[in-house]
This record gives C-alpha cells, structure tokens and sequence, in this order.
C-alpha cells in the first residue's frame, strides 16, 4: 500500500461499495424469493444487519475509534485526558476507577481527522467474564489498540495482549509513568514482552509488535515540590504540577493515521461485515436446511432420468451442466444469496477443480457410456431385444452416475454457499485480500497481514 491518499481512498471506496452491496441485499424482502419472509430467519440475523449497517455508518462519519485497554492503575484514564488536553476522565489512586467503558471525542490539532478515544475498565477486576466480554467486542469495533503498562510487564498483562491480538487489529503497546521509570526503553520492553512468550506466542508476537510500536509517555506526571524562599526568610515547598508527556504518542497515532488510517477503517468495515455475512449464511442454511435437501434430491432425480433417457451423448452432458449450474442457483436462491448465472459457473468450475478427479472422472465415465448408448441405437437396430437391452443397462448406469454427480455438486456448493457475499466479486474477503495485496513493509497493518489473510 502506497503512503499518498489516493490508494487509501481506493480501500475506503471498496469498503463502502462492499458493505453497500451486503445491505442492499441482505436488508431487501425480495431475497426471500416467491418464498414469504422467514421470521424466525430475520430474527436471528437482526443483529446481524446492524453490525453491517452501523460500520457502513461509521465509514461515512469517517471516525477513527481508539480504544485504551490495560489493568487497573496503568493510567488508562490519565492517557486519554492528556491526549484530549483536559481532565474528561475520572482518575485517582483506587483501584477500578473506570466501572464501563467511556467515550470521547478527540480532534488533534491538525484538525484533519476525528478520533473517538474509548476508555475501557481493568481487565482484571472483578466479573471478570463479563469484562473479557466486553473486552472482546470494543476490540472488534476498534481501528487502532492502546495497550497500557507501567514498570515491569506481568504474565497477566503479556495474556492480556495476546487475546487482544485476536482482534487482529493494530496495536501500540503505550509505556506509562516513565517518569517513574527512567531507566526503561523500548529495547528493554520488546525484550521481556520476548522473555514472557513461549514458543509459537513468541513468534507471533515478534511479527506483530516491534519496538517501532511501543511508545513512552508520561501522561499524569509525579508532581514536583519547589522550595519557596518568602521575602521575610522564611522556607516553603510547594507543589508544582508537571505537564503531560504524551507529544510522541500524538506523534505515533497521527503518523498511523496519515499514512493509512482510511485503509484501517476499511479493513475493520470489512472484517465486522464478513464475520456478519457469514454469520447470516450460517444461519439461513440451517434454518432452511430440510428445503434445500429437497431441492437437491429433486435435482438429483430429474437430472438421473433426463440424461438416462436421452439418446444423444453431446446432450447427455450439456444437459448434465446445465442441471448442475440451475442447482447451484436454485440453492442460492434458496438460501436468499447473490448468484449470477457467471458466478453460477465460476462456482462449478471451483467444486470441478476441488473434487480432484472424483466429478471430472463420473463426468468422461457418463460421456462414455453416452457414446455407448448412442451407438446401440444407430447399430444393430433399436427394436431389437438385445438393442433395448444394451440401451437400458447404459442409460440406468449413466443415469445413476448422472444423479450422483448432482448430489455431490449440491453438497459442495451448499459449504460454498456458506460464505455468503463474502467471496463474490464485492464481498468483504475479496477486498480485504485486495488491499492485503498492495500492503508495504512500512505500514502497521503489513505486520497484520498474514494473520489477516489466514482469517479471510
């Protein structure tokens, strides 16, 4: 991915395109075909619709979202009050200040993007369960992570951050109160962070989280005490308040976002739609599963007799496609998906290529025997015992074959139909592989890019 707006403005157009198409489609009663709508189907994919249309909306306000997460006392708090530049948070020395997420808006002084900074609870206070969920799901609505810590990095915190990678979203690992602490560096931290992990987690976490993306700041300063000498002799110490030191986490998130904070809204638009379409699909095929049995039987069937009883071996197999392809469309339709009569096809050729030689094989077995039964009419005389005899042995063999071959293509295509929108020429997975595609070795999200395409 290129560093100038224009590639950025490319992933966010693709975006808003894909997550267009999932509404238009998934939201519209005609997907439901002559069918009526299935209420127990809507309801089980409302929330569904919402995640899509709520990150379509959040494309269009354009809204970087950052969220804070770290244990109690890490100074989460402190952070987003000294990136905002005044006290909105609540903080103090007790521990557990912050009870449930927090929000604010934030515009940087360049004035160029907006910047929703989310203040989230310890991860290990109480209710823990209930906080890991809520964990989960601010991570997911996330664009960018802070993780905060303070002094040594614990076990607790290093699992912290290894769960919060399975957001799979970029993370800068923010080391508070170094005033406190001014022996700490980067290399120091990257270097625990390596000593905590274990094997495959040590490897993941070095290709995620380099010293790059660990930043130092002090956010709420020790205060400093000022000796006073008053006029008449007397001595005094006063407290003096420290300003901030956020200005190279500014620096850092602004950095991120110039160079491709519209291609991380894209990518998280995207990522929420998929596991929403997907999701969708599940459910529409299970709630619809005894139909499509029927459907593919029927298929099976009609396709085992038209091509038995044709005496014509070129019509006995492009009869035979096009029985494949009306199911594939048939089962699309079912299920309320997207399905041209050119992805009908590039579908089939996709469950021809995965079947190895097991369809193409039934497919020049059932040519054959085509040919056969086309010989035994033009040969010896059709009314002739032995010529109907030979005739029927072919055509219920081919026929059979013929049936067996539509059920295994039914079959296939209803784990292909499982992914929904999402492989067509705008569903999420095609885009997210799009922009993965043109991602370089300077960019944050490069170092999410394997992992990425592994989930895609």
């Amino acid at each position: 991915m290129t560093a100038n707006s224009s590639s950025q403005q490319t992933h966010f157009n693709q975006a808003r395109a894909s997550l267009s198409q999932a509404l238009s489609w998934y939201g519209n009663s005609r997907r439901h075909g002559k069918s009526f709508p299935n209420s127990e189907l809507q309801a089980a994919v409302k929330e569904d619709l919402q995640i899509i249309k709520a990150a379509y909306e959040k494309l269009d306000e354009t809204v970087i979202r950052i969220a804070t997460f770290g244990l109690v006392s890490r100074g989460k708090s402190a952070v987003v009050n000294a990136l905002v530049g005044k006290k909105v948070m609540t903080t103090g020395p007790v521990n557990g200040v912050t009870r449930w997420p927090q929000t604010i808006r934030w515009t940087p002084s360049s004035g160029k993007v907006q910047i929703e900074l989310i203040d989230t609870p310890g991860l290990d206070e109480v209710e823990g369960e209930e906080r890991a969920a809520m964990a989960r799901t601010i991570a997911q609505q996330a664009d960018l992570i802070l993780f905060i810590v303070a002094g040594d990095i614990t076990r607790t915190e290093y699992r912290g951050l290894c769960e919060l990678r399975e957001a799979k979203k970029p993370i800068l690992l923010v080391f508070n109160k170094v005033d406190l602490y001014p022996d700490k560096d980067r290399q120091v931290i990257y270097q625990q962070l390596r000593e905590l992990g274990t094997g495959k987690e040590k490897d993941e976490l070095t290709e995620l989280l380099s010293p790059q993306e660990i930043v130092m700041v002090s956010a709420e300063p020790a205060p400093l005490y000022v000796r006073v000498e008053q006029a008449n002799g007397e001595i005094s110490y006063e407290r003096e308040e420290q300003p901030p030191q956020v200005e190279a986490l500014k620096e850092a998130i602004l950095s991120i976002l110039n160079r491709e904070g519209r291609s991380l809204l894209a990518l998280n638009a995207l990522l929420q739609a998929q596991t929403a379409e997907n999701h969708i699909a599940t459910e529409t095929m299970r709630l619809r599963q005894e139909d499509a049995e029927t459907l593919i039987w029927n298929y099976t069937r009609y396709k085992a007799i038209a091509v038995a009883v044709n005496p014509i071996a070129i019509v006995d197999l492009i009869g035979g496609t096009v029985a494949d392809l009306a199911l594939i469309r048939g089962l699309a339709r079912l299920y309320g998906l997207p399905m041209t009569s050119y992805e009908a096809g590039k579908l089939w050729r996709r469950i021809l290529i995965s079947s190895g030689s097991l369809l193409l094989g039934e497919m020049g077995t059932g040519a054959l025997l085509g040919l056969g039964k086309s010989g035994a009419i033009i040969g010896s005389g059709f009314g002739t015992p032995g010529a109907i005899a030979s005739y029927a042995g072919l055509a219920a063999t081919q026929g059979a074959i013929a049936g067996f071959g539509a059920y295994s293509v039914g079959k296939v295509a209803q784990e292909y139909l499982k992914q929904g929108c999402s492989w067509g020429p705008l569903g999420p997975s095609t885009v997210i592989k799009d922009i993965l595609s043109q991602v370089e070795g300077d960019t944050i999200i490069y170092r999410l890019k394997q992992e990425l395409i592994s989930w895609v």
